[in-house]
């Protein structure tokens, strides 16, 4: 379906939050491509890279037919300013060591498996589609993060310190998936997820996590927020400034 322009801002917010948290975390984990700890574990996050810029895609694409005019996928991560960005923060943290990729990605999972599985059942009829082609591999994600972050959280005592380290490091950015702003709200009314709704769920599957990894859950760890009203950290700008290189040396090249 076309329609003009004025594309409801709610709904625009929305997809983007969803798009840009999927493309921001696909590039952080691509990354890794070539640089894995062994052969397995490289070809195994290359995979989820590409199935979070694929869901990027999608989305991304979706909202290109809604605006119409000259808007293509490529519209959203290319033209667009850190300000611009609606992602949460946890996802444009640098990767760190392996342990921490892991525990980022499992805090991320145990949002989206969450997230998606309420989001298959909106009343947009194109949104609750792309959720439900996308659940399939998010529950592998989640499976994959979280049989990591217990494998190596109950492993050998070096294995431990430095997945507890990495839980200390990013527990600052566990929350803000869980505290929705004013799109989430207004879109939660009609075709949305109602965040609060699922925070339990979330917080009691990461502490479940957590308990069998034997890590201990931070407490009353101030919470950084602002990522989706386009206050982000300065590794968005990196990000980006990769990103976005021939985009912005070529503009509108066609290969």
């Amino acid at each position: 379906m076309m329609i003009d322009a004025a594309i409801d801002i709610t709904k625009k917010d929305y997809i983007l939050y969803l798009a840009d948290n999927a493309m921001v975390l696909g590039h952080r984990l691509s990354e890794w491509c070539g640089h894995g700890p062994v052969l397995e574990q490289d070809i195994a996050i290359t995979n989820i890279a590409l199935d979070q810029v694929g869901l990027a895609r999608n989305l991304y694409g979706y909202l290109a037919e809604l605006e119409g005019g000259n808007a293509t996928e490529d519209t959203y991560p290319y033209h667009r300013d850190v300000l611009d960005f609606k992602n949460m923060l946890l996802v444009e943290v640098p990767n760190g060591d392996w342990g921490q990729t892991l525990v980022r990605q499992m805090l991320y999972d145990t949002w989206a498996i969450h997230y998606y599985e309420a989001l298959s059942a909106s009343t947009d009829e194109r949104l609750a589609a792309l959720a439900a082609k996308s659940l399939k591999e998010i529950r592998y994600h989640h499976k994959y993060s979280s049989e990591w972050v217990i494998r190596l959280g109950d492993g050998t005592e070096e294995s431990h310190r430095r997945m507890q380290d990495a839980v200390d490091i990013l527990w600052a950015y566990s929350e803000e998936s869980l505290q929705p702003i004013t799109f989430e709200l207004e879109a939660a009314r009609s075709f949305g997820v109602d965040v609060e709704a699922l925070a339990t769920k979330v917080r009691e599957r990461r502490s479940s996590i957590l308990r069998e990894a034997t890590l201990t859950e931070p407490q009353d760890v101030w919470q950084q927020t602002g990522g989706k009203i386009g206050q982000h950290t300065e590794h968005l700008g990196y990000i980006l400034a990769d990103l976005q290189h021939y985009q912005r040396m070529y503009p509108d090249a066609k290969w």
